[in-house]
């Protein structure tokens, strides 16, 4: 997957809200120069709609369709929360951040989807002790 970077990659952070989790992840594109300010905001609006909980605790916090104009590249952050954070009811262990530039963003909410949907997989990354790990366990289940 070449939107992630090992820059990108937060380990053990520790976070008391799901609206802090969401501010951390698009900080992460934002100084990566993935979005806008306003796509953070759009990040919010998008949890408001409905939970960016996808289960298996993972959440993917991304923008609403009208704030695709403050998205300058694609990019995902991967924050690891071993302590885990609400959502909603539900406690997401993996919070990661996607913003993509026209339809790619789809292609990204698919390949986490396949990634994450394995408990497994899950278990390892929040497990991960370095950013290394978790980049080639994504890079490793892309490729098969």
């Amino acid at each position: 997957m070449p939107f992630i970077q090992t820059e990108m990659i937060r380990l053990n952070q520790s976070f008391h809200t799901s609206a802090e989790a969401i501010d951390a992840a698009g900080e992460v594109l934002e100084t990566a120069g993935c979005v806008s300010p306003a796509y953070v905001q759009a990040m919010h609006e998008r949890q408001a709609l409905s939970s960016v909980y996808i289960g298996n605790h993972v959440a993917i916090p991304h923008g609403t369709e009208e704030a695709k104009s403050a998205v300058q590249k694609t990019g995902i952050s991967i924050l690891q929360v071993p302590e885990g954070v609400d959502f909603g009811g539900q406690t997401a262990k993996l919070v990661i951040g996607i913003a993509g530039v026209d339809d790619e963003h789809l292609e990204l909410l698919s390949q986490i989807a396949v990634i994450c949907s394995d408990e497994d997989n899950v278990e390892r990354l929040v497990q991960a002790k370095t950013k290394e790990e978790i980049l080639s366990l994504f890079m490793e289940e892309v490729a098969s």
